[in-house]
């Protein structure tokens, strides 16, 4: 939930802070006061996109902070980041942009990308503008809809689907270039068999190379290795003959061990413990190069061998790799790519009876997905055309029509699925289309040819309200949602907003008085002119209970200095709090009943959802 947004030089706001209500919070105000901006400024800080033109005149940037009531999603996101939640609990979110179009964001005191502001809006906020109606005329955002609606019900055969899927298009992909590339496919095959061949006639070991570099080193220099470790020995050892004027080091360590014993002191006796130490690993020493001597042999013959193996070896690393152990794993991969090369008509028929085998089972996920939107198009058709009953639209219908994607001559992922031929996209092999019956007798016609702007607008309302409790987001944003609407439909968009802020809470930007007297908080951007003549700026204000008739009679076609037009404000409040008492109550009594919302069915995630939001109601 957004507790509170702040708001600095952006466009036509200086400074202004929002102290927002966890229910249904309204934005009010003469147009070009500046509602926009707070719009813009929710959208940055969801990560939306930065421009240095909504920076206010004369001011270096704009600044807009949001601090969120974190929840464990949020948390979430702000730990794979290293953000911090303040002691309270809230978690800061900032976004600035400067004059020059630069923009930065952090996020709990820590500076992170754009993205993660982003990553944040998508489990904290939701933006519902005009755009997003135009949005929901696609097929694919109609299609997500429902998907959204439907929750798990269809998320999971859907995430079977896309697994199945995935490798059909693997194994199919492999077929077809193993058919059409036959030729390519068995000339590479002959240069990999080729290569494996002369590999194994060689057989490298593993660091056989470098351990042939060493030993050919030994013999080829073995007179001057033999008198280097025949030095070293007579140093350790002395001269065979025991000539007493020419000691090892053996014997005068072994010398200055005896004296050290006979000392009597005990300083110097631990000395002597020490040298035992040392003529311990010199007599290892010395015995190892007795056995090096031993082994040293200039051997011409052998000599001749590892050289000739050594030629071997880089006759194999000049073509396959740098070293032998590269060799090897050329060798190894060369394997593994020669069996799937296979182009023998077995090979082709073993690897297209799977493909078959995975588009059955293909086939079967892609109905299951089918049968679970068939259901769920049917409850949110249901769900939404009672909304719209509230709407002024009493006679309207929405239509959820689940439609196979029939694949054309030669179109790619074609999948039979039943008796029909059908493109098996990413998402399923159905198309979604909202389809609107606007009046008694009308023919059901897609939304984009059937609704008015103002019928949109009730519409999107109306699913928005049947999506209430399959929508995990806590705050929803709404941005004149309610144009083109007037009257008794008015009305009632206030009262499914104020619905919809007993699961959610609910921010709406709004010109009609019918739908901000159902606020909890009424917040109120106008417009002041500073001192001196400089230019004007807005400044947001929430309103107290008198401020808001005051309000209200203002947008009531600016009866604000008149008694009728309080007084109509008056009554519109009134019955404001008199709807909202009223569902309450039922609210109350569904709970009590254990009567869960007909849209859903009683073990669904967004039945559950919607049930807990009315026992909180």
């Amino acid at each position: 939930m957004l507790a509170e947004m702040r708001i600095q030089g952006l466009g036509v706001i200086d400074d202004a802070t929002l102290d927002l209500d966890p229910g249904l919070t309204v934005l009010t105000g003469e147009t070009g006061a500046g509602k926009t901006m707070v719009v813009t400024g929710l959208s940055l800080l969801g990560g939306g996109r930065a421009e240095s033109s909504r920076v206010a005149d004369g001011a270096r940037r704009a600044v807009v902070e949001g601090r969120f009531s974190a929840d464990p999603a949020a948390l979430k996101v702000a730990d794979e980041v290293g953000a911090d939640a303040d002691e309270d609990g809230t978690l800061i979110a900032v976004r600035t942009v400067s004059a020059d179009g630069r923009s930065r964001a952090h996020l709990g005191g820590r500076s992170v990308p754009v993205g993660v502001l982003s990553r944040l809006a998508e489990v904290t906020l939701a933006v519902h503008g005009q755009n997003d109606q135009l949005r929901l005329l696609r097929p694919a955002e109609q299609r997500a809809l429902l998907d959204r609606f439907a929750g798990d019900v269809v998320a999971e055969p859907l995430e079977r689907y896309r697994a199945v899927r995935a490798e059909w298009q693997r194994v199919a992909a492999e077929l077809v270039e193993r058919r059409d590339g036959a030729r390519r496919l068995a000339q590479e095959a002959d240069l990999l068999r080729h290569g494996l061949t002369e590999i194994r006639a060689v057989d490298p070991q593993p660091g056989e190379d470098v351990e042939l570099t060493e030993l050919a080193h030994r013999l080829s220099a073995a007179d001057e290795l033999r008198e280097v470790a025949a030095g070293a020995q007579l140093a350790l050892i002395g001269p065979e003959d025991g000539d007493p004027d020419a000691p090892g080091a053996l014997a005068l360590i072994g010398d200055a061990r005896h004296r050290l014993a006979g000392a009597g002191d005990p300083a110097l006796t631990m000395l002597d413990a020490r040298l035992h130490e040392v003529l311990a690993l010199l007599g290892d020493v010395g015995t190892e190069l007795t056995g090096y001597l031993d082994r040293l042999d200039a051997d011409p013959e052998r000599l001749a061998s590892v050289l000739s193996r050594q030629a071997e070896l880089k006759a194999l690393t000049r073509k396959y790799a740098a070293d032998i152990d590269g060799v090897i794993a050329w060798a190894e991969a060369a394997e593994e790519r020669l069996a799937g090369l296979d182009t023998s008509d077995e090979a082709l028929a073993a690897l297209a009876a799977r493909r078959d085998a995975l588009g059955v089972e293909l086939a079967e996920h892609a109905a299951a997905v089918t049968a679970a939107r068939t259901e769920a198009a049917a409850r949110l058709a249901a769900d939404t055309t009672a909304e719209l009953g509230g709407l002024a639209m009493a006679d309207a219908r929405l239509l959820v029509a689940v439609v196979p994607r029939e694949a054309g001559p030669g179109a790619a992922d074609a999948l039979l699925v039943g008796s029909a031929t059908l493109v098996a996209g990413t998402d399923g092999v159905d198309e979604v289309e909202l389809r609107l019956v606007a009046h008694a007798g009308a023919s059901p016609l897609p939304l984009h040819r059937g609704a008015s702007g103002g019928e949109l607008s009730r519409v999107m309302l109306a699913l928005e309200v049947a999506l209430a409790g399959a929508d995990p987001v806590p705050t929803m944003v709404f941005d004149e949602v309610d144009a083109g609407v007037g009257g008794r439909a008015a009305v009632e968009i206030g009262r499914r907003l104020a619905r919809l802020a007993a699961r959610h809470q609910v921010i709406v930007v709004t010109h009609l008085p019918q739908v901000a007297a159902y606020a909890d908080r009424h917040l109120v951007v106008d417009k002041s002119a500073r001192d001196g003549g400089g230019p004007t700026r807005s400044r947001v204000r929430t309103l107290a209970e008198s401020d808001r008739i005051v309000e209200l009679a203002r947008m009531l076609a600016g009866l604000d200095d008149t008694d009728t037009g309080r007084a109509h404000a008056e009554e519109l409040l009134g019955a404001a709090r008199a709807h909202r008492e009223a569902d309450r109550a039922a609210a109350g009594r569904a709970a009590v009943n254990g009567a869960g919302p007909k849209s859903a069915g009683a073990g669904s995630t967004a039945a559950k959802s919607r049930r807990r939001a009315a026992t909180r109601a």
